[in-house]
């Protein structure tokens, strides 16, 4: 449920930002296709130091488990401050940083897409999410779709041709397999 350790991604330039207001403006940044899914930043900025917002997308502390058992789920509950993203694919199936989180030990893969948060970072107004999202979609539109009611941004969609990561994702370069790189864990 991450982009592949040995894989180096084939990039997807894209500068679109979805949603903009006076004061907040969220977009989506390089792209990064590997064979099995794709990467992208997400990137939240601020005019101002906005301490009222929560661009981390999975909440501040107590959110994440109210995530896991899937307290999130339609809407329900979920904080005005907290930035909502989500992808929906050509077949009408998606997945949002409100939907229940995937267990990361569950044996059988789930049910896709996928949307998982890669770790970011931020401070003074700008911040940078790298989010995983698996499988690779169909051809068609892939939308990108955020909403952020304490910004004033309401429900904003964008689409592109999915056929860039699909491209991008046969360009991709398996540099190394799994099992000849080194498990940090066990070390």
């Amino acid at each position: 449920m991450r982009a592949p350790s040995g894989t180096l991604p084939a990039v997807v330039a894209l500068d679109l930002v979805l949603a903009r207001t006076e004061k907040v403006a969220v977009c989506v940044t390089r792209l990064g296709a590997y064979p099995q899914g794709f990467e992208l930043d997400l990137v939240t900025m601020a005019s101002d130091d906005r301490a009222d917002l929560d661009p981390h997308l999975f909440g501040r502390p107590g959110m994440r488990g109210r995530a896991l058992r899937g307290e999130l789920d339609a809407g329900a509950g979920i904080p005005p401050e907290m930035l909502r993203f989500g992808v929906e694919f050509a077949d009408g199936t998606k997945a949002t940083n409100t939907s229940r989180l995937i267990d990361p030990f569950a044996k059988e893969p789930p049910p896709g897409p996928v949307l998982r948060s890669g770790g970011g970072s931020g401070s003074d107004g700008n911040w940078r999410q790298n989010m995983w999202v698996w499988p690779l979609p169909p051809a068609g539109r892939l939308a990108f779709v955020c909403e952020w009611p304490a910004a004033g941004i309401l429900l904003t969609r964008h689409e592109i041709d999915a056929q860039l990561i699909l491209d991008a994702a046969s360009r991709a370069q398996r540099l190394f397999a799994d099992d000849e790189l080194i498990d940090a864990r066990a070390t």
